[in-house]
């Protein structure tokens, strides 16, 4: 009883406890299970008009676009640039696509599965699908069997593995379905945009008006750039209200700027001394051996495969020894040395001729296909399990090749001219640099980097070592690369987490070491008034010098007056109207143009500040054109001038969504 009693006395104690316990226990279980939607927040690619884009997803249509350009460009292997491009592409679909379709989903604009199909398969296929080579028929023209026929394919699709490269081709479809739709969306918004600006018949007179109604003007000019800039003062005060005037013209993607220097990764003297010797040592066998595709494929850069060179196809320091009269097999060349390359050459069969290029058909695998004449190849296009055959047969003979899992059969429709060959061995190795090389190399650039492990300091002792100091600018997250430097995405990052002032480690892109210092670091939303100082104290030197001059101009009642103060001549235009942009040879002066006329004739006007100087003008009598007024003409005029409009409110559409870019976290 008495312990019942001592629980009861702690009861609220003991209920605060459990409380504790309990709550611990719900937001320990509520974090496990909720960590999948922190870690989705953090896979985010991004987010654009509030629709999030998941790495996953992001991912899948790298990869689409990826095998579209297989499918386009005919190649598999893409170098960083192309792989780079693909990334941009994908994620500025993204955002014209989630932009576009945010405006239209606010008037209700759509496109309907009945228009994308008509655009992709109907009457009037759009252009996008007429431009793909994949759908030409043998013509060269635009199939729409050839769609209908991938489509088929697609929905007919089967797990079976002849079936596999099926996913290939469905990729390549959906993105073209994708960029049609797309394409179609932007092209109806335009088209709704250049609806709303047609030129009304007031618009149409203003603007022939404005054209027509000029007058005679004389005036004068005195230039910024002559008037000293010591005679005139420019406070902070007047930077910093022109900065705040324009700041909006400053606005800009954190960035960052670094400068670099390189360390070559090149052959030491005896990585060359190394490749004579191997050379050397290799000469007497490479001569005499009975297995040459031994000597040649274990030690040289060029494999022997038993390929047939002509003339033209020959390496050029060859070319002279491969067809001198009287070359036979065995022949061999003395070790030559170029373009950092040690080499030399043997006869293997000479004197005997090939053409040099067939023409092929494709014979048809299976019942109900059709043969297919692929046209002319040189031996140089073709593999060599082809080239040989085709190459070395007869007109109208037919050859079966191994081709993946199964066998395909070329029939030789005609042979080119024969031409001399030669079957050459070619033993080859370009220096490179070794191991101790691209170590010494690389302690080189590490202890530059303990010498000097500041950015000033860093750039002092390079240029007094004589090296390039390199700068790059605006480098934003998801920057690529630093300028032409191969595989540098790893400085843009290093950039982006390092201290201003910073230097690098060492990185490796491409033949060359890096270092790189951080100099700048621009995280804020508009461009420091530092970063645009020296354009803004040029600006206001010259509002400064307008008003010394508008000042000594004060109070004058003429012309020549203006002119000798000055010290400037008068200059005549016979006829300036409002939809001018130039006057006379003093350029571009919308301002003064617009005063002058305003002022009417026979007046004279106040010093006014213009683009490039100060101006006073004389207005003389009306000077008007003596064209009729056609509404219809001029409301053409206006439309043409108007037509770029709707695509410059895509553009700014673009540039004024609500987008989230995370890409760098990913690359």
């Amino acid at each position: 009883m008495a312990s019942l009693q001592r629980i009861r006395n702690h009861g609220a104690l003991l209920i605060a406890i459990v409380g504790l316990a309990m709550l611990a226990f719900i937001l320990g279980d509520f974090l496990n299970s909720g960590s999948s939607f922190f870690n989705r927040s953090r896979e985010n690619v991004g987010e654009i008009e509030g629709q999030k884009i998941h790495y996953t997803e992001y991912e899948a249509a790298k990869e689409q676009l990826t095998e579209v350009y297989k499918i386009e460009s005919g190649r598999t292997d893409f170098d960083e640039d192309t792989y780079a491009q693909i990334r941009n592409q994908v994620w500025n679909m993204y955002v014209m696509d989630y932009t576009l379709r945010a405006q239209a989903e606010k008037i209700g604009m759509d496109i309907t599965a009945d228009e994308l199909t008509e655009l992709c398969v109907g009457e009037n296929v759009h252009q996008i699908i007429r431009g793909r080579r994949a759908f030409m028929g043998e013509d060269g023209q635009f199939s729409r069997e050839a769609v209908k026929g991938l489509i088929s394919a697609i929905n007919n699709e089967s797990d079976d593995a002849e079936n596999a490269n099926l996913k290939q081709a469905k990729d390549y479809w959906l993105y073209w379905e994708k960029a049609v739709r797309i394409s179609y969306m932007q092209e109806k918004y335009t088209a709704l945009l250049q609806h709303l600006l047609k030129a009304n018949s007031l618009d149409a007179e203003y603007a022939f008006n404005g054209r027509q109604n000029g007058v005679v003007v004389d005036y004068v000019m005195k230039p910024y750039f002559a008037v000293a800039d010591s005679l005139v003062k420019v406070s902070e005060s007047d930077i910093k209200k022109l900065y705040n005037k324009h700041k909006e013209q400053y606005k800009q993607t954190p960035n960052r700027a670094i400068k670099y220097i390189a360390f070559d990764i090149v052959p030491s003297e005896d990585d060359f001394k190394a490749a004579e010797t191997m050379m050397n040592n290799l000469q007497e066998e490479f001569k005499t051996t009975d297995d040459i595709s031994l000597v040649v494929n274990t030690n040289s850069d060029i494999m022997y495969d038993g390929r047939d060179y002509s003339e033209e196809t020959v390496p050029a320091q060859f070319k002279e020894f491969a067809f001198a009269k009287g070359a036979k097999a065995g022949d061999c060349t003395e070790i030559l040395f170029e373009n950092n390359t040690y080499s030399m050459a043997r006869i293997m069969q000479a004197g005997y001729s090939l053409p040099d290029s067939v023409e092929l058909k494709a014979i048809a695998v299976e019942e109900g296909q059709e043969d297919q004449e692929l046209g002319w190849f040189k031996a140089s296009d073709l593999p060599k399990n082809i080239a040989e055959p085709a190459l070395n047969g007869k007109r109208g003979e037919r050859f079966t090749v191994a081709q993946g899992m199964g066998e395909q059969t070329f029939e030789i429709l005609e042979l080119g001219k024969p031409t001399p060959k030669v079957k050459l061995a070619i033993l080859a190795r370009e220096v490179t640099p070794s191991s101790k090389t691209y170590s010494v190399i690389y302690n080189n650039a590490k202890q530059f980097i303990v010498n000097n492990n500041n950015a000033e300091a860093l750039e002092a002792a390079a240029q007094e070592a004589g090296m390039t100091v390199v700068p790059q600018y605006n480098l934003t997250a998801t920057t690529d690369k630093v300028g032409q430097l191969k595989g540098s995405r790893a400085i843009v990052r290093w950039a982006f987490e390092a201290k201003e002032g910073a230097v690098s480690d060492v990185f490796e892109c491409g033949q060359q070491f890096i270092v790189a210092a951080l100099t700048e670091v621009n995280d804020g939303e508009y461009r420091s008034l530092n970063a645009v100082r020296a354009e803004l104290t040029y600006e206001a030197t010259n509002n400064a010098k307008a008003a010394y001059l508008m000042k000594q101009l004060k109070g004058v009642e003429s012309l020549e007056a203006a002119a000798e103060i000055l010290g400037q001549s008068i200059q005549h235009v016979e006829r300036v109207a409002l939809g001018d942009s130039r006057l006379g040879n003093a350029g571009m002066e919308p301002a003064v143009i617009g005063k002058a006329i305003a002022q009417g004739e026979n007046a004279l006007s106040e010093p006014i500040q213009g683009n490039m100087g100060v101006f006073v003008v004389k207005t003389g009598a009306a000077n008007n054109a003596a064209e009729t007024f056609v509404a219809e003409s001029e409301k053409a005029q206006l439309a043409s001038r108007f037509a770029y409009l709707p695509y410059q409110a895509i553009q700014l559409m673009e540039d004024k969504a609500e987008v989230v870019d995370n890409r760098a976290n990913f690359q």
